[in-house]
């Protein structure tokens, strides 16, 4: 498994309508991806323009070709994509140490 994680900024004031949207996207459109295994969003107590949205992929592949490469990817870049005021930054993650719950 590894964790993309996409650092985003949005417009000023459209936090209820940002969440509604990736809730949206993400369940209707990204959760119909190969390899999809779940996903969170977190909001910046100090910049609540900023968010950090973490989606886990069975493969790095599976979010780099199999939903990038795909018309997914452009219904979801729809859904969101207005609300950004820059490009996300993404990075991929992989699990080194998980406690034990």
């Amino acid at each position: 498994m590894i964790e993309e994680v996409a650092d985003l900024r949005i417009q000023p004031g459209q936090q209820q309508a940002f969440e509604a949207a990736v809730h949206k996207g993400a369940t209707t459109v990204i959760s119909n991806a190969k390899g999809f295994l779940g996903y969170s969003v977190s909001r910046s107590i100090e910049t609540p323009e900023r968010y950090l949205l973490r989606i886990q992929w069975a493969s790095l592949e599976d979010h780099t070709v199999g939903f990038r490469e795909s018309p997914l990817f452009k219904q979801w870049r729809a859904i969101v994509g207005p609300f950004f005021t820059a490009p996300p930054a993404v990075e991929h993650f992989t699990v080194v140490d998980k406690p034990a719950q």
